[in-house]
């Protein structure tokens, strides 16, 4: 083994067993630990939580089949051996459609499998057997090996305590006297009995775009979700539910799940010829072929699955919790986001001490709590055409330093943050004119820029050893809290000459482990230091990059309406928590769409609460208003970002309007924004029925923005809030009104007459 192919596989061991160890070994809030079994007589293994159950076995021929996954089932609940389906016919064999849980691609498999390989020999043809298994805490180990050559395959299922939801991976490794290759290796496939009325859930988009919500009958056939562009992606997100025709938002049976992957991935969903679903996750396989040298492993990343009879609300508040207390850094107790405010919009490249000193003082003033400079501060950075990869202090825009401008920025009570992007580089740079061979690139073919830029292939140790330097300096000369790490552009020419041909395609892999190496290293030498992932938007948001980033950029689209339809996709699979919004200007750069100051607040304060208005521009009300509302968030922030969400009127189907309520984890305050996107006709508004509130408890109206009906009550029970509801008063086009219920303390009163 090559001192690269070890460096690489120690690296992917270390990084996949931190996200396991990370992500299923930690208790939440001192509840109980998962309970895994295993039925030994009937070799059936089952893990419990959280009201959930999940159960497989070994059936007559040795192969893992799936058994049961839904609402709990009790203690003395016993499954029988699973015994393979009977086949339907010669064209349908019992191999083809009993429900494996890993299948390899051999022994008559047609469907889709979690593993396939081929050997140097031309044979592709795997057959898993189980070997053995053991319980480690609370997880299932399960060890799988080919029925005659030495590959062996171990399962690792963990299920967490307080949400039920399963966190599945695979370790394929190499003990044959000779190389294999790789071709397909997925994290899980997941199995649902046969159902007339499943209907699959997903996320789609684009740039400006993104987090669009797509529902489907799942027919007859195949459905594909995929990133093939080395990065998360903004045309799909690796986040599926599948749900029944009776589900709805607070109802009815929900089967989720996403991986944890920030490369190339895909997810596969099949309804096969009997009825029955099947849905695998893991590394896309297009253009992927990892060759393995004897003694060599190749890890999958983990898919994280759960279940909940309380429909995609439920299901995607279980999902909040898991990724606030497993995944997030400072789980189980993240920090909730501070106020923000970035100079992007304001100057675009056009920095300097000066400009980015007075916008810092206005900040400030209407209690913003960290200050962002973003692109333009480093190298010949005058436009997107030079500079990207030199990071060093533009001396021409900052003649001394950064540390004037960041200890007036300090001085001002807010923390310093820097917009970097450390995996591009410019041809217009010095870095490239120095290395042009560290950049992804086919030897002797085009190189294919976007924005003016090529992607450095951070596969590469020199790369890696070049970024961490850059960074850890950066980060050591300067008092820096905050950065905003972005990434501009999707891989082109995916090649990596400096190695053998047989081991380039490991680039897909080695590059995303070495990132997130890159991240978890600056995160160890610099433990104050937060992160955001940013990808000209929501292009890499994914359970795997959240493992490393304290937050995410949702969409560079920052409309204040477009952004109610994106933050409710965005919402289906991912924690409000790590959602940055900003408040930008008006008309928005994305549609010329005039709001005002208040619904562009309101509309971002459903998340991390950002700012990127130029401040140049506003006048002493808009300062006054902005002062007004941040306090307003502060107040509400931790209810927001770490609460139990409710969609109570979605913007989904081009909605008139939309409503969510945020509850505290305790029940102790709740807070609800509603919006109205357009009125006409003199249409009366229906009144908000509101979730979640504790029904005994005497809940206190307060407003933030905006008015409830006359004889509406200042304060009743969180009963009378949920049947009765609330009637807000808006009228005309993009209004909305927010407001603050808080608990008092004692039982709850009678409604005045």
């Amino acid at each position: 083994m090559s001192n690269i192919d070890r460096d690489i596989d120690r690296r992917r061991r270390a990084v996949c067993m931190q996200l396991l160890g990370g992500l299923a070994g930690i208790a939440l809030g001192g509840s109980a630990r998962a309970r895994p079994s295993v039925d030994e007589a009937a070799k059936v293994f089952r893990l419990d939580g959280a009201g959930v159950t999940y159960a497989f076995g070994v059936n007559k021929d040795g192969q893992l089949q799936s058994l049961y996954w839904g609402s709990a089932l009790a203690p003395e609940d016993r499954f029988p051996t699973p015994v393979p389906v009977w086949e339907n016919s010669s064209n349908e064999t019992s191999t083809v459609v009993t429900p494996h849980e890993f299948p390899g691609f051999g022994g008559g498999v047609t469907m889709e499998p979690s593993l396939k390989v081929t050997f140097p020999d031309g044979v592709r043809d795997l057959v898993l057997k189980h070997v053995d298994h053991r319980v480690e805490g609370d997880r299932i180990v399960i060890r799988l090996k080919d029925v005659s050559r030495a590959v062996h395959v171990t399962l690792t299922y963990a299920m967490d305590a307080a949400t039920g939801i399963l966190a599945r991976s695979a370790v394929v490794e190499n003990r044959t006297g000779n190389w294999i290759q790789v071709d397909q290796l997925a994290a899980a496939s997941l199995n649902l009995p046969y159902g007339d009325d499943y209907r699959l859930s997903y996320l789609t988009g684009r740039w400006a775009g993104e987090f669009a919500l797509q529902t489907h009958d799942i027919v007859p056939g195949s459905i594909v979700i995929e990133s093939r562009k080395g990065v998360t992606s903004h045309q799909a997100n690796p986040w599926i539910a599948i749900s029944r025709g009776n589900t709805e938002e607070e109802s009815g049976p929900v089967w989720f799940g996403a991986l944890g992957w920030s490369g190339s991935w895909r997810i596969h969903v099949d309804m096969e010829s009997l009825g029955n679903i099947r849905a695998t996750a893991g590394y896309n396989p297009f253009d992927f072929a990892y060759r393995l040298k004897p003694g060599e492993s190749l890890a999958s990343p983990v898919f994280h699955a759960g279940y909940s009879e309380e429909g995609f609300g439920g299901a995607s508040r279980l999902f909040h919790r898991y990724q606030r207390e497993k995944i997030l850094p400072g789980a189980p107790a993240p920090k909730v986001r501070p106020v923000l405010y970035n100079s992007w919009e304001a100057t675009l490249f056009s920095v300097d001490e000066a400009g980015q000193t007075a916008l810092a003082e206005k900040a400030a003033s209407i209690g913003v709590e960290r200050f962002v400079m973003d692109d333009g501060w480093f190298g010949a950075r005058n436009d997107d055409k030079a500079g990207l990869g030199d990071w060093v202090v533009n001396r021409k825009k900052f003649p001394n330093g950064l540390a004037p401008l960041i200890r007036r920025v300090r001085e001002l009570g807010m923390e310093f943050g820097l917009w970097v992007e450390p995996e591009m580089v410019n041809p217009d740079s010095d870095l490239y004119r120095a290395h042009p061979d560290w950049v992804i690139h086919f030897q002797g073919r085009p190189r294919s820029e976007a924005r003016n830029q090529l992607v450095l292939n951070l596969a590469r140790k020199d790369v890696y050893e070049h970024l961490l330097a850059m960074l850890d300096r950066l980060l050591k000369d300067h008092d820096i809290a905050f950065l905003k790490w972005d990434h501009n552009r999707a891989w082109s020419e995916p090649g990596w000459p400096q190695v053998a041909p047989a081991e380039q395609q490991r680039l897909y892999v080695a590059y995303v482990q070495n990132l997130y190496k890159l991240l978890a290293e600056l995160r160890r030498r610099h433990p104050n230091v937060e992160i955001e992932s940013c990808a000209s938007g929501g292009g890499r948001v994914d359970l795997g990059i959240m493992a490393l980033t304290d937050q995410v950029w949702t969409s560079d689209n920052t409309d204040p309406l477009d952004r109610l339809l994106i933050q409710d996709g965005f919402t289906r699979a991912y924690t409000p928590q790590i959602m940055m919004a900003w408040v930008t200007e008006a008309p928005n750069f994305v549609n010329k769409r005039v709001t005002s100051l208040e619904y562009r607040f309101l509309s971002a304060m459903q998340g991390g609460l950002g700012i990127g208005a130029n401040l140049n521009h506003w006048k002493e009300a808009d300062f006054a208003t902005a002062k007004r509302l941040v306090a307003e968030y502060k107040a509400t922030r931790k209810t927001v970002l770490q609460g139990n969400l409710y969609r109570l009127v979605s913007p989904q189907h081009r909605s008139g309007r939309s409503a969510t309520l945020s509850v505290a984890q305790d029940g102790s305050q709740a807070v609800l924004f509603a919006f109205l996107h357009a009125s006409g006709m003199r249409d009366p508004l229906p009144r908000i029925q509101l979730r979640g509130l504790d029904p005994k408890r005497t809940y206190a109206l307060r407003a933030i923005a905006g008015t409830a009906a006359p004889r509406t009550p200042r304060q009743a029970s969180g009963a009378y809030w949920m049947g009765h509801g609330v009637q807000v008063v808006l009228a005309g086009d993009f209004q909305a009104a927010a407001f603050v219920l808080d608990a008092a303390a004692g039982p709850a009163l009678a409604i005045p007459g």
